[in-house]
């Protein structure tokens, strides 16, 4: 098949872009750089010439509030018309476990609002939402430090690495459309501010976590159950000593 991956030079879409080549089909990694542009629109017809799936794995450069919503709708528009006007058969996107019980922020208020967009495209489609990865540990602890400690809420988590959501990913989307939301995580259910700190200690870190079940993940107060999949959920095997053993685990 030819498949179009839209993001296809970042974390995720460039471990996806490599298994789909590995299985034999034809991937182009779409992004700006390559010439591709979501929100202008630049390049996306000739991209989508001839593709039977799109998958989009792109992320907002901005997660303020006006600017995330404008690029998930702007692109997300932009794109779905591209699919429809090449007869996509299969439009997969990439999202997160607990996006419509996080309201409050208005990055998940973009991505539900992504979300709609495609649900209502007439597209055949599949959302796949994944649990936090593991390799965001340290940027979630840097934007939650005060001084010298880390002030995290203690709901639950179920948080992944990416090289099980590029597999699962890629399998979705060589799979059939499911017209409907699956679920991925990893193996392992723990409290945020614990995870957090056991990754700062793993990394010799000095920060110190202080739980705080008023803290804003994204500008959301969460509850035990916000971040963590529902029953019926692909859970993925690398859990978190696995992951920090991996030679390219961010430190």
């Amino acid at each position: 098949m030819k498949i179009v991956v839209i993001g296809g030079s970042g974390l995720i879409g460039s471990k996806v872009v490599d298994r789909l080549r590995a299985g034999g089909h034809d991937v182009l990694a779409a992004s700006p750089a390559s010439g591709v542009n979501t929100l202008t629109g630049e390049g996306l017809d000739q991209a989508l010439e001839g593709a039977q799936v799109v998958l989009d794995v792109a992320n907002s450069p901005s997660f303020e509030d006006k600017a995330v919503l404008e690029f998930f709708q702007t692109s997300g528009r932009n794109l779905l018309a591209a699919g429809r006007k090449a007869g996509v058969r299969h439009h997969l996107a990439l999202s997160v476990v607990g996006t419509d019980r996080l309201t409050e922020s208005g990055y998940f208020r973009a991505k539900i609002a992504q979300e709609a967009l495609i649900r209502e495209s007439g597209l055949p489609y599949t959302i796949v939402h994944s649990t936090q990865f593991f390799e965001f540990l340290g940027a979630i602890a840097q934007s939650a430090t005060q001084g010298g400690s880390v002030h995290l809420s203690p709901a639950f988590v179920q948080p992944i690495a990416s090289d099980d959501v590029a597999a699962a990913v890629a399998e979705y989307t060589v799979g059939a459309p499911l017209n409907g939301v699956v679920e991925i995580a990893g193996p392992e259910r723990a409290r945020l501010s614990d995870l957090v700190q056991r990754f700062l200690a793993a990394s010799k870190d000095p920060r110190t976590v202080v739980p705080d079940v008023h803290a804003r993940y994204f500008g959301a107060e969460l509850k035990d159950e916000t971040l963590v999949p529902g029953p019926g959920a692909r859970t993925c095997s690398i859990g978190f000593d696995a992951w920090f053993a991996m030679p390219k685990a961010p430190r």
